[in-house]
């Protein structure tokens, strides 16, 4: 058996890009996380699936488990010889207990690795635009606990010493007594004006900020609903420049997005619409299978270099194309002399991976643009065409090609069913749209919102104050086609192209 060894990595502020390469190592080995209630829970798809995951605590420690009990936990999963990654919050050193988990492992002679994260107080003023260190302000920076350790009393924390400093000072879990603080400071000297402010969940979508003095901080807080996890950030740093608030000034930040496509096509939509701050919330609609095994696809398999053009209407068919030519034993060079077309750069993107550069990409990425714009720059007469696309597909490409006298070969490689989500997500979802706060849902095919409207009742989307934002022409025509009216069209017709229209619209 292998030897035990615990990782404590620091999973940083919030935002899951903010974590460290090593740290994102560290997970892809583990064979058993133990993790805080404050790391992104997106983090824990970078462990391997049969990794066991165990939350231990809740936002603002809620029904937490014991910390001697997290102690025995490490140590029972890295005593059978397990990989094991303690996932903390921000930095595990800066007021996470990891000195008390290195003292636990050290006793039981288990080997372990400390990985640096960013720890919440630095995140939350970069975010806000606040220089905690800035020489014409100040040369210093204390961090310190509102929240002492059970064994200790308030006054343990040397509040004369925090009222007398002059820099930047930054306090951790400390909203459950920041009027007790503000108070406790200002009799110790430090002035009553004192620029403050306090950032609520640091680096994600639903950031929020407060600012005030010390003497008002607490009652600003409590009249703008801020609670915690929140950052307190005190003295002349606070007194940051609004237009350094790079943060809250993107584009889609206070936006909520619904996303629809598959589990991995939300991914990708995901990834685009966080980089704006928008709030996403991942529904995913549809499951997509493939490759559909058919006669007709052993043949096309079969003759592949005989066609003349092979179009592909999508990245799914170039990845399921790819799946059922590794499971006849053949690879690209299969596809010999013929020519490929593919609709969109997403497409032709998905072939370059299996080293074959697409000859035609229409320049609107839809199936009319791509019969048109292939017949007008190329002799589709008695031309042999392969098109691989989605069985719930229209026959509009195919019936376009064959007006060009072409002769088609329409082979369904995948196909999209709908996905129904579980009872609990769906009404949570329901509630979102009803009390409006849900600014667009997004959707990437007809298939999306057929899955969409098997989870939530159409009536819910018509009468609720929300948009619908469509990627295209054919996605659209199935909104008018309900009722249903599409608030914006990507342009192009891609995830890119929805992000992008999504950040302009707003």
């Amino acid at each position: 058996m292998k030897k035990p060894f615990v990782y404590l990595v620091g999973a940083g502020p919030g935002d899951a890009e903010l974590i460290t390469l090593k740290g994102l190592r560290c997970l892809s080995e583990a064979e058993c996380v133990i993790y805080d209630g404050l790391v992104n829970p997106s983090l824990l798809d970078y462990a391997p699936p049969a990794a066991e995951k165990i939350a231990v605590a809740k936002r603002g420690g809620r029904d937490s488990i014991p910390q001697e009990q997290i102690n025995d936990l490490l140590i029972h999963h890295a005593m059978l010889g397990k990989t094991v990654v303690r996932l903390k919050g921000g930095d595990p050193t800066i007021f996470a207990r990891a000195s008390e988990e290195v003292r636990t492992l050290q006793k039981a002679g288990i080997g372990f690795e400390i990985v640096p994260g960013i720890t919440a107080g630095v995140a939350a003023a970069e975010y806000t635009g606040i220089f905690l260190t800035d020489r014409d302000i100040s040369s210093q920076v204390l961090f310190v606990t509102g929240h002492p350790a059970a064994d200790k009393d308030f006054e343990d924390i040397d509040w004369d010493f925090a009222a007398r400093f002059r820099g930047s000072l930054v306090l951790y879990m400390a909203m459950g007594s920041l009027d007790k603080i503000a108070r406790r400071l200002i009799s110790a000297g430090k002035f009553p004006d004192t620029p403050a402010v306090v950032i609520q969940n640091a680096t994600l979508p639903d950031q929020k900020f407060a600012k005030g003095t010390l003497e008002n901080i607490a009652g600003v807080c409590e009249s703008q609903n801020i609670s915690a996890p929140a950052v307190v950030i005190l003295g002349k740093a606070a007194q940051s420049d609004p237009a350094g608030q790079w943060f809250m000034k993107k584009p889609l930040f206070g936006k909520t997005i619904v996303i629809t496509r598959d589990i991995i096509g939300n991914l990708r939509l995901e990834q685009l619409l966080l980089r704006q701050a928008a709030n996403v919330i991942n529904f995913p609609c549809i499951e997509l299978q493939g490759p559909i095994e058919s006669s007709p696809l052993k043949h096309a398999i079969r003759d592949l270099g005989d066609y003349d053009w092979i179009v592909f209407t999508s990245s799914h068919g170039v990845e399921f194309m790819f799946q059922s030519l590794q499971k006849a034993g053949k690879d690209s060079r299969a596809f010999g002399s013929a020519k490929i077309a593919c609709i969109g750069d997403r497409t032709a993107e998905a072939l370059s991976q299996y080293g074959l550069c697409a000859d035609f990409v229409p320049t609107k990425f839809t199936a009319q643009s791509l019969a048109e714009e292939l017949a007008a720059q190329y002799d589709l007469r008695r031309k042999n065409i392969l098109l691989l696309r989605s069985a719930i597909a229209s026959n509009e490409l195919a019936d376009n090609l064959r007006q060009k006298n072409a002769a088609i070969e329409d082979i369904r490689i995948y196909t999209a069913v709908p996905l129904t989500q579980d009872e609990a997500k769906k009404q949570e979802l329901v509630d979102l749209i009803q009390t409006g706060r849900v600014d667009w849902i997004t959707f990437t095919s007809s298939s999306t919102v057929d899955g969409f409207l098997q989870n939530v009742d159409i009536e819910i989307i018509r009468q609720a104050n929300v948009k619908l934002a469509s990627i295209g022409p054919e996605t659209t025509k199935k909104l008018e086609s309900l009722g249903l009216n599409a608030g914006l069209e990507a342009a192009p017709h891609t995830a890119e192209g929805l992000a992008e229209t999504l950040r302009t619209t707003n």
